[in-house]
């Protein structure tokens, strides 16, 4: 069997200054990979790249994913790749009962969760090596949809659809997601405001698994997938059980 390694692996992370994108790319620097997180907030990167204690192996990168010729760009400045990790999505103003959404919140979601994703693998595939791999986040609003939540669980199963066909189409490359349950990131800010640690604490008590998760459990599960070469097509559900209940 072929080892695929972490350690010495060039890796992408997009979303990677903030919340399970952040948390991937800790744990990437951890086990020795050479990791460069993008997003569009300079000031986010810079941050986050403090935050990781400015890593010898970190780059840092803008760029953004709603804008083709950005990502274009990127890859024809960036070299090769091992694997792309995106985690990155603009929620903001997406959750909403139908009567309050103004369609530009959902276009932005769609660009930035589906076009982009779809783009990373155009523009970034040819970037990487045969046992190389790309890993979405899609959620588990695609299987237990909730009021305000249309677009979101929309836009996951579609992203989800896309990791098969692309797994077929881009072999042997690899193509897979992860997606969360409800996790303990700054993307609630947006989702419920002053509300979010009571609104997470009330969904605590309804999983199995007796907590809402935290971004390492999800990043644990991305290495799961980079390294494991017999898994494509497929999405990893961390959920804590929220499919159940």
């Amino acid at each position: 069997m072929t080892e695929i390694k972490i350690k010495g692996a060039e890796i992408l992370v997009v979303g990677g200054s903030s919340g399970m994108g952040l948390a991937l790319a800790r744990r990437l620097l951890a086990e020795g990979a050479d990791v460069t997180i993008a997003g569009r907030n300079i000031a986010k990167l810079d941050a986050a790249r403090r935050s990781l204690g400015n890593h010898a192996n970190l780059k840092t990168a803008a760029l953004d994913l709603t804008q083709e010729e950005d990502i274009a760009r990127f890859f024809r400045d960036q070299g090769s790749l091992d694997h792309i990790v995106s985690t990155a999505a603009d929620i903001e103003g997406a959750y909403q009962f139908l009567p309050d959404l103004k369609i530009s919140a959902a276009q932005r979601m769609v660009e930035s969760k589906f076009y982009g994703p779809l783009l990373l693998a155009k523009y970034g595939a040819p970037h990487l090596p045969p046992l190389g791999s790309i890993v979405y986040t899609s959620g588990v609003a695609a299987y237990r949809p909730a009021a305000r939540g249309s677009v979101v669980a929309a836009i996951n199963a579609a992203l989800e659809g896309l990791v098969r066909a692309l797994a077929v189409e881009l072999a042997p490359l690899r193509i897979n997601a992860v997606s969360p349950g409800w996790v303990d990131t700054p993307i609630w800010n947006f989702v419920a405001g002053d509300a979010k640690q009571a609104t997470l604490d009330a969904m605590a008590k309804r999983l199995p698994a007796g907590r809402v998760g935290r971004p390492e459990d999800i990043a644990d599960a991305i290495c799961f997938l980079i390294g494991n070469g017999f898994t494509t097509g497929t999405v990893l559900h961390v959920e804590g059980g929220h499919r159940l209940v």
